[in-house]
């Protein structure tokens, strides 16, 4: 019988973000198989390094690393070698590819894709604005959003805008209240890519059964009926399809892969925006 869990040890001279991306990626093909996590950040210098070793001597399992100083990458494969631990860099195989590729060697820099560069200020402003124009707050902004999100309540609209803010877009997004016409800037919006979300009514009931339950709510309201939920989904469907706006079903969707769809949509939308000026 296989395992039901194993030792995952990330070592990154960075904030670890890429290995842990990477690592739960892989991990997730492994069915039944649990990984337990341990993560060593910022491991730039012997020191730091032979901490990490220490605990993945004492709980053998899969390292994998992401290390620039060659340097400090040997003393780590040796020790995994000696504690029977395999290792592998996660980087260096794509490394290798670009220099081939390139025909030039990299600059070794721990961390490179966090500098304080034009990227990662546009993220941060991104952010700031899909914070201010949540939950249809302060829709005078949504002429300068770069994606607009338009569903019932629990279609994951929240989530998936900070998804996107994440990815550099300016992401507001605006619920559909049962009584309640959309707020006007949102007819007259011409930039943004206005996206519908949907969902099936079993679903949305779930979700805002849960919902309700958690805030110890009164469970008796159109908010959770399963006739009402369904005139609410067919309601914003009719919106999407009268207004022409590309329609998702979120129902067995995750967040990553609703902002994909999105992101797709999105740069066909920037093309024809550009085109017609």
């Amino acid at each position: 019988m296989g395992r039901s869990f194993f030792h995952l040890h990330l070592v990154s001279d960075a904030t670890g973000e890429t290995l842990t991306a990477v690592s739960r990626a892989a991990a997730a093909q492994y069915q039944g198989v649990a990984s337990i996590e341990h993560v060593y950040p910022m491991v730039r210098n012997e020191g730091q390094l032979e901490k990490a070793i220490a605990e993945i001597e004492a709980a053998p399992g899969v390292v994998l690393y992401t290390l620039v100083d060659p340097e400090l990458s040997e003393r780590l494969r040796a020790a995994c070698e000696r504690s029977g631990s395999p290792c592998v860099s996660v980087l260096q195989p794509i490394l290798d590819v670009f220099g081939s590729f390139i025909g030039a060697a990299s600059t070794l820099r721990p961390g490179a894709q966090h500098s304080l560069n034009a990227d990662y200020f546009r993220r941060i402003e991104a952010l700031n604005f899909t914070m201010m124009c949540d939950d249809g707050q302060t829709p005078e902004h949504l002429e300068q959003a770069d994606v607009v999100l338009v569903g019932v309540s629990r279609t994951s609209k929240t989530p998936t805008a900070m998804y996107l803010a994440n990815r550099g877009l300016k992401t507001a997004n605006v619920p559909l209240v049962p009584g309640v016409p959309p707020p006007r800037a949102l007819e007259s919006a011409a930039r943004p890519l206005v996206v519908g979300l949907v969902a099936s009514p079993d679903r949305i009931v779930q979700i805002r059964q849960n919902r309700l339950l958690s805030l110890q709510a009164d469970h008796e309201t159109p908010y959770v009926d399963r006739v009402s939920v369904a005139e609410e989904i067919a309601s914003s469907r009719k919106l999407f399809s009268d207004k022409g706006w590309p329609m998702i079903d979120v129902t067995r969707r995750s967040i990553e892969e609703t902002a994909a769809a999105i992101l797709d949509l999105y740069k066909a939308h920037k093309m024809k925006f550009i085109a017609t000026g």
